[in-house]
């Protein structure tokens, strides 16, 4: 896999959580694993799906899972993480 794309999507998501009052998980191992398959996701479906949910056949509603998904910010505030665990809590 392309580790400069991996490198700049990493970037991407970083600023991405610094602007909204969260951060990427400090677990560079698992960062790294989770922006793999949002590429695999996007190389295969055009979308960067969340690795962690299922894609159904509703388009409208797998629209909620292209990351950042739609539960990721109340999934933090709750949980102190999104259900994957690529953003957490400050």
């Amino acid at each position: 896999m392309d580790e400069e794309k991996i490198g700049k999507l990493i970037r991407e998501y970083e600023d991405y959580a610094k602007k909204n009052g969260f951060k990427l998980n400090p677990n560079k191992n698992i960062v790294e694993q989770i922006i793999k398959g949002l590429l695999l996701k996007e190389g295969k479906f055009g979308f960067r799906y969340c690795p962690c949910r299922k894609i159904g056949k509703n388009q409208e509603e797998n629209k909620k899972i292209v990351c950042p998904c739609v539960f990721h910010k109340e999934e933090i505030e709750k949980y102190g993480h999104c259900h994957c665990m690529l953003f957490v809590k400050l």
